[in-house]
């Protein structure tokens, strides 16, 4: 690896560790239910779900009622936001690594820092209150805001779009959702 690719790396998740958002403690209040699916290198939602293809190998959660109800919330607030389906699985692949698309409340010991919510926002970052951040539709809504200040954020992959609005210690680890939370929305945009 390359010296500045190597120094940009390490920044980045200097930068994670000291006042972005962990994906990692998350994990640890519930069981690992994630099973690996086989990497997928074409995709029947076409372009528009999926217009760059999947990186790497995909996960995949069974939902609950909870879950897929925030999957809905997600769908809504893309919508009222006026952007896109794209918007939508970039959002929902975002939720799922960030919390399984569960609506987490303070995890005391288990909580990274104060990150809460279907996207693990902060309030000490700015994200808002805690009451808001745990409203998905606020939590979406801001989720977007940020995602629309990344110039050429339809034109990168799924894992650098989120990225660049979550700041993860785990930068590539985003891009394992990018199959179901397709498949999600192409079945819920239209219900």
């Amino acid at each position: 690896m390359n010296t500045i690719l190597r120094k940009s790396v390490l920044g980045i998740a200097g930068l994670a560790f000291t006042g972005g958002v962990f994906a990692g403690p998350v994990a640890a209040h519930a069981a690992d239910t994630t099973h690996a699916a086989k990497p997928v290198t074409a995709t029947v939602q076409g372009d528009k779900l999926i217009p760059h293809g999947v990186q790497g190998d995909q996960s995949r959660i069974d939902l609950n009622d909870e879950q897929t109800k925030n999957v809905k919330a997600i769908i809504a607030a893309t919508k009222k936001a006026g952007m896109d389906e794209r918007a939508a699985v970039v959002s929902i692949a975002t939720a799922l690594q960030e919390s399984k698309l569960e609506n987490l409340g303070h995890l005391g010991d288990r909580n990274d820092h104060d990150s809460q919510g279907l996207f693990q926002q902060r309030p000490s970052s700015g994200w808002g209150t805690v009451e808001q951040i745990t409203d998905p539709e606020y939590s979406t809504t801001a989720f977007l805001k940020g995602l629309k200040q990344v110039d050429g954020w339809k034109d990168m992959p799924l894992t650098k779009a989120a990225q660049t609005v979550q700041v993860s210690a785990y930068p590539d680890h985003y891009a394992q959702w990018e199959q179901q939370a397709a498949d999600l929305v192409a079945q819920h945009w239209n219900s």
